[in-house]
């Protein structure tokens, strides 16, 4: 019997300038927030207190959700689709930026776009890949962006990549060639495997 276990994807999947939409979003409640801001001892009036809130002029009264939950839910939906059992480590954020408020009954939806990776010069057989989130609401607006830098495991000996398009003829879209979802198995003429220059960090 076959056995397929969920993962994200190796250091070797990962293709700079490919975006990864993630689904599903999550809808923000009251709850969320309330225990979100509580369990970290986050005592700011806005995410907690609804009458004091209510008197405010900058958001029509409503409480804020805590933007450290946003940031957290914005990462965490990436997980299942990219990290997922491949993660080292997460090794820092270059950029935080929350450019609209999230309030509760939002729906945030998470993308991610890869914009570098190398391999790892200390490590062997570990890369650095860098990811660029970006969290929106129902409506479209970007909420959250997140830079980071992940230590990402390259695929173990005898595991396939999971590459839309491997050998033979490039399917074609449209009459354009399909884009590749990962860059595992890339060949030069020689049979040998070609290998992109590196972003350098």
């Amino acid at each position: 019997m076959r056995r397929v276990t969920q993962r994200g994807l190796w250091f070797d999947e990962f293709e700079d300038g490919v975006l990864y939409e993630h689904r599903p979003g999550v809808t923000v409640t009251e709850a969320d927030n309330m225990l979100f801001t509580k369990l970290t001892m986050n005592t700011q009036a806005l995410h907690l207190d609804a009458h004091w809130s209510a008197q405010q002029p900058g958001f029509g009264g409503q409480r804020l959700v805590n933007s450290m939950y946003t940031l957290s839910t914005l990462v965490g939906l990436s997980v299942a689709q990219l990290t997922q059992g491949t993660l080292v480590a997460n090794l820092g954020f270059s950029e935080i930026a929350f450019p609209a408020p999230v309030f509760a009954g939002d729906t945030l939806y998470a993308e991610t776009l890869c914009t570098g990776k190398r391999e790892s010069k200390s490590r062997p057989g570990e890369g650095i890949v860098n990811l660029r989130h970006v969290a929106r609401n129902q409506d479209g607006a970007v909420v959250a962006v997140a830079e980071r830098s992940t230590l990402v495991r390259r695929a173990p000996s005898g595991e396939g990549s999971r590459c839309s398009t491997t050998t033979g003829a490039t399917p074609r879209l449209g009459g354009r060639p399909a884009p590749r979802s990962c860059s595992a198995r890339r060949t030069g003429p020689s049979g040998t495997r070609r290998r992109r220059n590196a972003p350098t960090r």
